[in-house]
């Protein structure tokens, strides 16, 4: 499992969450404890030449995995999107065909569950009204599409209320959050203006870092809605956890 850092430092519970769903399914999970960070953040920004130990890094540490599990689809996106071009910049045979092989192997977690292993119910239960953001990652980039929906639509007591324009960037962006702070508000607005329509108790994502963004309008607002990664709904069973 590729934690990602922006997980491991804020919401190490989803991490754990993945851990119980995966060993539920009979998977061994292995955590290469020197795992850092992908790169996405400095590459997006500009850093490309600060990124590029990150990503060979990330390639030593998970070249021998059978599969890598991510619960980011930002990260994988930034993988498969820049990787190949990354390595081929630096002209090292070796860094392109581990980079060329490896991705083959990484997956969003619920891209995962769906595509690499065929499954929808993977023995869930989550006893409350949930609706789900489609973040522009999954949805764009990697195209997800019903795949977390069908994830959900399994899950054992879950009352699943559609999202009203699901399809629509949250606002969030990373840095697009803080460069253009006016703009970002406004699709932030719209978002939990949809998602306080739904009467939902909980929104979900593939994504923590859309579902910061919503909780904290949800938390301004006073609304005592609350945001879940979708791993920690699939970790729920009817013993509590």
């Amino acid at each position: 499992m590729f934690i990602t850092c922006y997980n491991d430092t804020l919401f190490p519970e989803t991490g754990m969450a993945v851990v119980r769903v995966l060993e539920r399914l009979g998977h061994t999970v292995e955590f290469p404890a020197g795992q850092t960070c992908c790169g996405q953040m400095h590459y997006n920004t500009g850093y490309q030449a600060e990124a590029l130990p990150l990503m060979e890094r990330f390639v030593a540490q998970f070249k021998d995995a059978e599969a890598v599990v991510v619960p980011s689809s930002s990260c994988v996106a930034m993988m498969r999107e820049h990787y190949p071009k990354m390595a081929r910049g630096t002209g090292k045979a070796q860094l392109i065909a581990e980079v060329d092989a490896l991705l083959l192997r990484v997956f969003e977690f619920s891209e995962f569950l769906t595509k690499r292993l065929g499954l929808e119910d993977v023995g869930a239960y989550y006893p409350h009204r949930v609706t789900y953001h489609a973040s522009c990652h999954g949805l764009r980039n990697l195209g997800l599409g019903d795949g977390p929906l069908r994830l959900l639509k399994a899950v054992r007591g879950i009352d699943l209320v559609e999202l009203e324009g699901v399809e629509q960037c949250c606002g969030f962006g990373g840095t697009f959050a803080v460069k253009n702070a006016e703009v970002s508000s406004a699709m932030l607005a719209e978002k939990t203006t949809a998602v306080l329509n739904t009467r939902a108790e909980a929104c979900t994502a593939c994504d923590n870092s859309c579902l910061m963004h919503i909780q904290g309008a949800l938390h301004r607002q006073r609304t005592g809605v609350s945001t879940v990664h979708l791993a920690e709904i699939l970790a729920g069973d009817e013993g509590g956890r």
